[in-house]
């Protein structure tokens, strides 16, 4: 890149970075263990809302608030900086529970699985069978499209393929009793985590009660190696609660001591069947909310905005809590979401992410951007998010990365989670996780694979970021600006050398152009948000045209070049 040593900009202009006393304050603090013990509690629990697991969650949570000095909403006198509230909803459909189960092959002494060591064998709102269980003939159905052509009735269909495609056709049109399937992805590591099953549902019926197993790869090679031989009869017994009850969300809010009405959301659901998943955000977002209300009340720390912590049913509580202004006394300047953020990397694989607002990686995917096995689909330039929120959050957690020789990588936008709300409603989410994980959405996902370190991390950054964010002036402002052309700089580099290379190859200079461009127009944009990092009326224009300028000039220089 010796080309570029002309294009270098002046030299950074020396402003204090805001983010280091932060630091100082939160990692003395910050030692994990409310965060894990909280985790071990919650992954206890089958989770879904208004089920036993969700609500004992929800009581764990307010118990550990109140102790801590948050004083319930309806209690709370006006000058209280530290409140929460429980909000309580009737649910369109009743909640669900798993019991007990079990399938055996007739004639074969050991089950082919039990739900005291596979609890997710039950699909998700899956009925009971009778007590006794359901005795009957094994029918194979490779496609869906094939159940018109056999007779289902009185047997149990197996499929490798989701149950949600077949359950209508095989259940309510077949008059099948039932449902056994396999179809753990390859990410999984299937054929080396052999007792690993991914939970799998099907839709609530109360007219036609369905019931189901998924299996784990150990429990389908038993079941396929049978069925090679010829006829095979089962006995499969399911035990669930299906019943009414009510949908729980908890909010607690820290007021902000000068700017109240504009405040910053981190949200962590509760319900899912794992620990990591996501008995770790739910752990380690309180502990977060512990730290703040005892540094609060210690007068270590003062907060402009406010700082609320929301804990419900993953994108359903968040988007709701978004929608219903009328319940809420801020506006919301940012959304912060906790999923997965306790793995064990060393046990689960893939690494720590942060997965970025909508920018040009997730249209043009290439050098070190790589989606996760997630997986993202390829988005427009009209749904691109500038903001300088990604290159914020990005800075902070690797300074914690470096301290903490933590790995801290980021993946272009995917959705499906807790940020997804946020962005929906035009306002900046970013979404905290780890992918891969050989044990996502498994049974497998228990507190041996959860590690109070990475928590420690992931609740260190994510408290420098809120406090650095809801203090924030003038001064910030124009540190933020000073980053942003650092990384718009780095960026459209990165993009220049592989868009040189991609004309080597072929590509059109025309198509190579449209990236460069679409970065420096996101960077130029995501300088002009930094305005909701003052906390006055006034702000200087100037610094934000020059650096939106200097972007600007730097890009074109790269594009003469190219």
């Amino acid at each position: 890149m010796a080309s570029l040593a002309v294009l270098s900009c002046s030299q950074k202009k020396e402003i204090v970075d805001p983010i280091d006393a932060y630091f100082k304050l939160v990692r003395p603090e910050f030692k994990g263990d409310v965060a894990f013990n909280t985790t071990a509690f919650v992954e206890q629990f089958w989770r879904v809302a208004g089920n036993t697991g969700f609500n004992k969650t929800v009581y764990k949570i307010v118990e550990e608030l109140e102790t801590a000095g948050f004083v319930e909403e309806s209690k709370a006198s006006i000058e209280e900086t530290l409140t929460y509230r429980i909000e309580k909803r009737v649910m369109q459909r009743p909640t669900w529970e798993p019991v007990d189960a079990r399938l055996s092959i007739q004639g074969e002494e050991i089950p082919l699985l039990e739900y005291k060591t596979n609890r997710n064998m039950i699909y998700q709102y899956a009925s009971s069978t009778p007590a006794e269980g359901v005795t009957a003939e094994i029918v194979y159905v490779e496609n869906v499209d094939d159940i018109d052509e056999l007779d289902l009735k009185g047997k149990i269909v197996y499929t490798n393929a989701n149950p949600y495609r077949f359950y209508k056709s095989a259940i309510v049109h077949g008059g099948a009793l039932g449902l056994i399937t396999y179809n753990n992805p390859d990410y999984l590591q299937p054929e080396k985590n052999i007792t690993s099953i991914q939970f799998r549902g099907v839709p609530y019926n109360k007219e036609i009660p369905v019931w189901g197993i998924a299996l784990s790869y150990q429990a389908k090679e038993r079941l396929e190696k049978a069925l090679a031989k010829g006829k095979v009869t089962v006995n499969a017994f399911v035990k669930t609660n299906i019943y009414p009850s009510e949908e729980l969300t908890v909010v607690a809010n820290v007021k902000g001591s000068e700017l109240p009405k504009e405040s910053l959301v981190f949200s962590a659901h509760i319900q899912e069947p794992g620990a990591n998943d996501n008995a770790t955000g739910v752990g380690t977002q309180l502990e977060m909310a512990l730290i703040t209300a005892n540094l609060i009340k210690n007068k270590k720390l003062n907060l402009t905005r406010t700082l609320t912590f929301l804990w419900g049913d993953e994108i359903i509580s968040t988007r709701r809590y978004i929608e219903e202004k009328e319940k809420r006394t801020s506006a919301i300047n940012w959304g912060i979401s906790l999923d997965m953020v306790g793995e064990n990397t060393a046990i689960t694989g893939g690494t720590f992410l942060i997965e970025k607002m909508p920018d040009p990686s997730a249209i043009w995917t290439r050098g070190n951007d790589k989606h996760s096995e997630w997986g993202g689909k390829p988005l427009k330039l009209e749904e691109m998010k500038p903001h300088y929120l990604n290159d914020f959050i990005i800075k902070v957690f690797e300074d914690q990365g470096k301290h903490a020789n933590w790995e801290v990588k980021t993946n272009p936008f995917e959705g499906g989670s807790d940020h997804t709300p946020f962005l929906d409603a035009d306002l900046p989410g970013i979404l905290l996780w780890h992918f891969t994980d050989q044990f996502y959405h498994t049974d497998n996902d228990r507190i041996d694979k959860v590690s109070k370190k990475t928590m420690t991390n992931v609740g260190i950054a994510a408290l420098v970021s809120a406090y650095t964010l809801l203090n924030s002036d003038d001064t910030t402002k124009n540190w933020m600006i000073e980053e942003i052309i650092e990384k718009a700089k780095g960026r459209l580099t990165i993009e220049f050398d592989l868009s040189k290379e991609a004309i080597a190859n072929g590509a059109t200079k025309e198509s190579q152009i449209e990236i460069l461009n679409a970065w420096n127009d996101w960077y130029i944009k995501a300088i002009a948000t930094t305005k909701d990092m003052t906390a006055t009326s006034y702000t200087n224009n100037n610094s934000k045209k020059e650096a939106q300028e200097e972007i600007k000039m730097f890009t074109e220089n790269l594009l003469k070049q190219l």
